[in-house]
């Protein structure tokens, strides 16, 4: 009679060449690529319980259990679940760091937070939060914000024109108009409007708005964002009231459903 152990590995042999070996085999050409979702927060049970659901919904989780670990691993994400309360950098000062940087300034955020006061909501959304969960959730709930949120995103990367009101910019012909009629702009204020076009109701930092329209190699100071914020206002009336000052900030312009 043969060992037992070899019976065992013999019989194991046998099941795993009836498995095919996805992780050695080349990938598709016609795979979908899975949309990579950034967990973060510093309870292991709940991040366990997110990445089941994900995956479950066709995601990619990746999982930050502090806000450096985080920042590190945002590079391919499309959209970030972030804890407000960790030890370290917490979940504000990464969101701020965010928003600071042009290749994460659009990047959706759905903050997570046992802070149920409506001006914890409003300071985690002034502060560029696209969506604000409060804990305890059920993860169906927060999978179908996500998806909500990404297909928001991805209609806006198809747009061709942004409109506010009367307001219209259209990217195709670079043209500007306010019921109407046309409103001359520099590329520059073009530029900068087209950023709050996008990210209604959403503040936007000095540093981004530097960044995204000069660009990091500009060397001029966030005071030339100022400069034109106001001529903006001057040449689109309608942008007086609409686009806010953010103190110790930036600027945001109001989401039009939230005024009367």
């Amino acid at each position: 009679m043969r060992p037992l152990a070899t019976v065992f590995r013999g019989t194991l042999h046998s099941i795993e060449s009836c498995i095919p070996n996805v992780y050695n085999q080349p990938m598709s050409a016609e795979t979908p690529t899975l949309q990579k979702i950034l967990v973060v927060d510093d309870e292991p049970d709940l991040t366990r319980l997110l990445q089941h659901h994900l995956k479950r919904d066709g995601f990619a989780p990746i999982v930050a259990s502090n806000g450096t670990e985080a920042l590190s691993k945002i590079k391919g994400v499309s959209l970030v679940v972030l804890d407000w309360m960790m030890p370290g950098l917490d979940g504000l000062a990464v969101l701020k760091q965010l928003r600071v940087k042009e290749e994460t300034a659009a990047l959706p955020v759905i903050l997570l937070t046992a802070r149920d006061e409506e001006s914890d909501k409003i300071i985690g959304l002034e502060l560029g939060a696209d969506d604000y969960v409060t804990k305890p959730f059920s993860p169906k709930e927060l999978i179908a914000r996500i998806k909500a949120l990404l297909r928001r995103v991805e209609h806006i990367e198809k747009e061709t024109s942004y409109s506010y009101r009367n307001l219209i910019l259209n990217l195709t012909s670079h043209e500007v108009t306010l019921a109407g009629k046309k409103i001359v702009l520099t590329a520059k204020e073009f530029s900068l409007l087209k950023s709050f076009l996008q990210n209604k109701g959403k503040a936007l930092t000095r540093d981004y708005l530097l960044n995204s329209v000069w660009g990091y190699d500009y060397f001029g100071t966030t005071r030339t964002v100022d400069v034109h914020i106001r001529r903006l206002r001057e040449k689109i009336p309608l942008l007086s009231k609409a686009l806010e000052t953010v103190p110790s900030f930036g600027y945001k312009l109001i989401d039009p459903s939230d005024t009367h």
